[in-house]
C-alpha cells in the first residue's frame, strides 16, 4: 500500500497535529515527485473567541519546539505571540524566587489556541491553531467545517460520512482528533487493536485583568506554583495580553479543587486586591488530558496522531503533536500506509513518548513528596535563589526545574541531571542546613 499520484488523504480534526501531519506530507510528496489532494475536517472555527474557537490548551511553546519549526522553515508570526517569557517565578508558601532562563538567544512563547476568551475579540492578533491550519490553506488544502459522524473500511478506501457535507473516499485517514471519544469511536470501529489513551480532566481558565495590570503583576514571567494541594501536581498563571491563564495539573481536578488553589494566600498574593473577588473568568473549562499512550493507534490505511494516540506528560503536548504528526507524514510518503508501515516505522516513536512519561511520573512523584515537605521545599528555594547569582554550568536546580516546567527536554534527560552526585549533595545540604535552623529556634524557643 502505497501513496502515488492522485492519492486523497483525509485528516480528521485541523489542530496542530492534523496541520503538522498536513504541511510534512505536502512536504514530503513534493520531494519524491508526488501529487496528492488532502481534506482536513475540523468542526472549529480557530478565528473564533471562545469555545467555539479554542482547543482547551494552556498555550506554551517551548523554545525546542520554536527551534524546530524554525529548521522546517516555519515561523511564529509575532502578531500570534501574546507574551515572551523570559523567566519563570516558583512560588512555594515560604516565599518565591525566579528562574531566568538559562538560554538566552531562546524564547518561550504564551498565545491562545483560539482568538481568546469569550468577548471582543482581540483584532491586533492571529490564532496559533489558525496560523498552521491557514499554511495548509496556502498549499491548497481543502478545510471542511463539519463533523464526522462515521467511517466504514472499504476494499481500497476508507469511507467518511460528515453530518453535513456529506461523504469522502480517501486512501488514507489520520485522526487528530485530540481526546474527543465520539470521534475516538469511529477509529475504534476502523481499527480493532487500537485502545484510546488513558486520560484525566485538568483545568484552564482565563482571568481578564487588562494589559497595565498583567504588565505590572506578572510581567514576562510565568508563574508556576509547588504548594501542597489535594490533587494539584502543577499549577500555573501565564500572562497572555490582557489576560493571565489559570492552569492546573493534576488527577481529576474539581471545582473545589480549583476553588482551594485560588483561596491559597500564595497565589492571591500575586493579584491586585480584590481581582480574584471578582466575575472576571470569562471562559473556562476542564479539558482531558492524555496521561497513558493509547495502543496499535494504527491500521491499514489509517493512523492516530497527537493526543489520539501518545503525548508528553503535562507538559509540551505541542511537542508530541509535532513528533507525530511529522513522523506519521514521512512514514505514509516514504515506506507505506499498511498496518506493518506503521508498526515498524511510526509506532517507535509512539513508544518512545510513551517510555519517557514513565521518567516524567517519576520526576512527578518525587515533586509530590517535595509538596509535601516544607524542609525539602525550603531547601530547594535556597539553592534556586544562589545559583541565580551564579552562570553556566555552575547552576544545577534550575535548568532542572526550567526543562520541568517548560517540556522543553525529555524527562529521561531531566531525570538523568538529577542523578548528578553535586547536585544531590548541594541539595542535601540546603535542607539539613534549614532542618538545623528550625531545630535550634525550637530549642531558643524552649529556653
Amino acid at each position: 500500500m502505497k501513496l502515488q499520484d492522485g492519492s486523497r488523504i483525509g485528516v480528521i480534526g485541523g489542530g496542530p497535529a492534523g496541520s503538522f501531519f498536513t504541511w510534512f506530507l505536502l512536504k514530503y510528496s513534493r520531494e519524491r515527485g508526488i501529487n496528492v489532494h488532502i481534506d482536513i475536517i475540523e468542526p472549529k472555527d480557530f478565528t473564533s473567541s471562545g469555545p467555539a474557537g479554542c482547543n482547551k490548551c494552556g498555550g506554551i511553546v517551548s523554545e525546542s519546539l520554536i527551534r524546530m519549526l524554525l529548521q522546517d522553515g516555519i515561523q511564529i508570526p509575532s502578531n500570534v505571540i501574546r507574551r515572551d517569557i523570559e523567566s519563570y517565578t516558583l512560588h512555594l508558601e515560604y516565599g518565591k524566587a525566579i528562574i531566568e532562563t538559562p538560554f538566552p538567544e531562546r524564547s518561550i512563547a504564551s498565545m491562545f489556541r483560539g482568538l481568546g476568551p469569550r468577548g471582543p475579540a482581540d483584532s491586533e492578533h492571529l490564532s496559533f491553531d489558525n496560523f498552521l491550519l491557514d499554511l495548509c490553506r496556502q498549499q491548497e488544502v481543502q478545510v471542511i467545517h463539519d463533523t464526522v459522524v462515521r467511517a466504514d473500511r472499504l476494499p481500497e478506501s476508507v469511507r467518511v460520512v460528515t453530518g453535513h457535507t456529506g461523504e469522502f473516499l480517501y486512501d488514507l485517514v489520520a485522526g487528530a482528533v485530540g481526546l474527543n471519544m465520539l470521534t475516538l469511536e469511529v477509529f475504534q470501529s476502523l481499527c480493532p487493536a487500537y485502545s484510546p489513551p488513558v486520560i484525566t480532566r485538568t483545568h484552564i481558565s482565563e482571568i481578564h485583568m487588562g494589559k497595565e495590570m498583567v504588565d505590572r503583576y506578572f510581567g514576562n514571567s510565568m508563574h508556576v506554583f509547588l504548594l501542597n494541594l489535594h490533587h494539584v501536581k502543577f499549577g500555573a498563571l501565564i500572562p497572555k495580553g490582557n489576560y493571565v491563564t489559570l492552569v492546573l495539573l493534576g488527577r481529576d481536578i474539581s471545582r473545589d479543587v480549583v476553588q482551594d488553589f485560588l483561596s491559597s494566600r500564595v497565589v492571591r498574593d500575586c493579584f491586585p486586591p480584590g481581582i480574584l473577588d471578582k466575575e472576571n473568568t470569562p471562559c473556562q473549562c476542564f479539558p482531558l488530558i492524555n496521561v497513558r499512550g493509547a495502543r496499535h493507534p494504527f491500521d491499514d490505511r489509517i493512523v492516530l496522531i497527537g493526543d489520539s494516540a501518545s503525548s508528553k506528560l503535562y507538559k509540551n503536548g505541542l511537542g508530541a503533536a509535532y513528533i507525530t504528526g511529522k513522523t506519521a507524514a514521512s512514514t505514509a510518503v516514504f515506506h507505506g500506509i499498511s498496518r506493518h508501515d506503521f508498526r515498524r516505522w511510526y509506532q517507535p516513536v509512539c513508544l518512545g513518548l510513551d517510555m519517557d512519561n514513565r521518567f516524567g511520573k517519576l520526576i512527578f512523584t518525587i515533586t509530590s513528596v517535595i509538596q509535601r515537605s516544607g524542609v525539602m521545599k525550603k531547601g530547594l528555594r535556597s539553592m534556586v535563589l544562589k545559583e541565580q547569582e551564579k552562570t553556566g554550568k555552575s547552576r544545577l536546580l534550575s535548568p532542572i526545574l526550567w526543562d520541568t516546567f517548560t517540556g522543553s527536554a525529555s524527562y529521561a534527560s531531566i531525570f538523568g541531571k538529577s542523578l548528578n552526585p553535586v547536585f544531590l549533595m548541594l541539595f542535601l545540604w540546603n535542607m539539613v542546613k534549614h532542618l538545623f535552623t528550625r531545630t535550634h529556634r525550637v530549642n531558643q524557643e524552649k529556653l
